[in-house]
């Protein structure tokens, strides 16, 4: 990791202010920006999930601001069977945040994938949770403190470098420039490890 990472900070609802803050399918994700040692926040992401009283189904929106405009996109959706049962739908332009290189990448229709897809395990007793993106694969690793989290890449050229780190403590996840282009799968990856852990399922 490198200092041009980009750095997202996870905000949560505040608990006395929202029906939403016992559900983590409920956060904002913001961009943060150091400038003479001052931190500045934007909008990035935003996941919605609709609390209804005793159902913990339902369908969970994403949308990824669009920096250009100002306006947020539908970026996909998580349609829940169960509280661990879900497809993931990732659709419409993976936008790459400002100030990088990368070529913002159109997708044609929407692409659906089981939760399974998104989080394999070689076994049972894995620490590790595996995907795959942009024809390479990746794994989230549980940290030994048992909070945080690491994703590695799994490619031959670049196996076990670390491409995205999550704190628990500061709610940040740092991601490498290198894997921007795929940036909505490692931020909903993470999203739904963060969920399954909450749910004593990792």
């Amino acid at each position: 990791m490198t200092g041009n990472d980009l750095v997202l900070r996870f905000r949560y609802p505040d608990e006395s202010q929202s029906q939403h803050a016992n559900d983590m399918r409920t956060v904002n994700i913001k961009q943060v920006a150091v400038s003479d040692e001052q931190e500045t926040e934007a909008d990035l992401y935003k996941f919605y999930h609709p609390v209804i009283q005793g159902l913990r189904t339902g369908v969970t929106t994403y949308h990824r601001m669009n920096t250009s405009t100002g306006t947020w996109m539908m970026a996909g959706s998580i349609d829940w069977q169960t509280d661990s049962t879900c497809n993931v739908f990732f659709g419409g332009t993976e936008k790459v945040p400002p100030l990088s290189n990368y070529y913002v990448r159109q997708r044609t229709k929407n692409v659906q994938v089981h939760i399974r897809e998104l989080r394999k395990s070689k076994k049972a007793t894995s620490k590790s949770r595996r995907f795959k993106a942009g024809g390479s694969e990746y794994k989230w690793k549980l940290a030994e403190n048992g909070r945080d989290l690491t994703c590695l890449s799994q490619q031959l050229t670049s196996y076990g470098k670390t491409v995205a780190e999550w704190s628990q403590e500061t709610l940040t996840l740092r991601v490498a420039e290198r894997v921007e282009p795929i940036l909505d799968r490692v931020v909903v990856t993470l999203f739904l490890n963060l969920w399954m852990r909450s749910m004593d399922d990792w």
